[in-house]
């Protein structure tokens, strides 16, 4: 029997966000979202224990960014709601934040706005991350966020679901281009530089989802900050246990192979460079 779904969703497609929220233990995922799930477990048992460090990551980059003075969000390819979300982090360090949440799936929008309504605070749109030129120009996008002042753009295990075909490198740049000075990109991607049997392995079952699963290199990656000062270490493994606001206490991936799959980096956008004029110290 198939399940009942939103209208315009076909519940037998697996869905990559459903997938995710199915390995956080949440319950807004169909059947075909679970099967395809547990295969990829069967390959990588440890999936659970890197989506719950992906979102404590999140919750980690979000205090980071708060106490650098940032009060604006954008969660590109956000998913499904689940525990320490970008607003609730925010809003507990800095309780005037704005977060916009952007997602193109209707079930995670339809729960989204369910149970993120705060009209004042945080939106949850139904776009297209893929494209800026709609993101950016949303009137209820410009009615919230202040381009004019600094927004830290995330992008938390969502690039790796983008085809090259879709040109991501192209419209990361357009985000990046919209960002003020003093504005970040925050990002976590799974990769190829290890060459794990395993990773081609979930590529191989991610094939029968709604969306890819396209791993790429180091380089490829770091591509993405294009001019962005990466914060120190720059691209670093296992969700960035070695940066500065990395919490000592966070559990650790205990499998390296696993840790080693995926960089996260989060990159600061500088203030534009201004060509002093020359002064004639005699005033001619």
């Amino acid at each position: 029997m198939t399940e009942q779904a939103p209208l315009g969703v076909d519940p037998r497609i697996p869905n990559a966000a459903r997938m995710y929220d199915y390995f956080l233990g949440g319950k807004d995922n169909f059947r075909a979202d679970r099967e395809l799930a547990e295969l990829v477990l069967a390959v990588l048992p440890e999936a659970r224990e890197g989506a719950l460090q992906n979102r404590l990551f999140i919750g980690r980059v979000v205090r980071y960014l708060v106490d650098q003075g940032i009060t604006q969000f954008i969660d590109l390819g956000s998913g499904l709601p689940a525990r320490e979300n970008v607003h609730e982090v925010a809003h507990r360090y800095a309780p005037e934040a704005k977060v916009v949440y952007v997602d193109n799936d209707p079930v995670v929008c339809t729960h989204g706005r369910a149970l993120l309504a705060d009209p004042e605070r945080v939106l949850m749109l139904e776009a297209d991350a893929r494209r800026p030129e709609h993101v950016l120009a949303d009137p209820e996008v410009r009615k919230l966020i202040d381009f004019e002042r600094p927004v830290a753009l995330l992008m938390m295990f969502f690039l790796h679901l983008v085809p090259d075909s879709d040109d991501p490198h192209g419209f990361v740049a357009a985000y990046r281009e919209a960002l003020a000075p003093g504005g970040y990109l925050a990002l976590t991607h799974l990769s190829t530089d290890w060459k794990s049997e395993r990773t081609q392995q979930i590529v191989e079952v991610y094939q029968q989802a709604s969306a890819p699963f396209c791993p790429r290199s180091g380089k490829e990656i770091e591509a993405f900050f294009g001019d962005f000062e990466l914060i120190p270490p720059g691209l670093d493994t296992g969700l960035g246990t070695v940066w500065p606001f990395a919490d000592p206490e966070a559990t650790m991936f205990l499998d390296e192979d696993l840790a080693r799959m995926g960089y996260a980096g989060i990159g600061r956008k500088p203030a534009p460079f201004r060509k002093l004029r020359a002064v004639n110290p005699r005033g001619r």
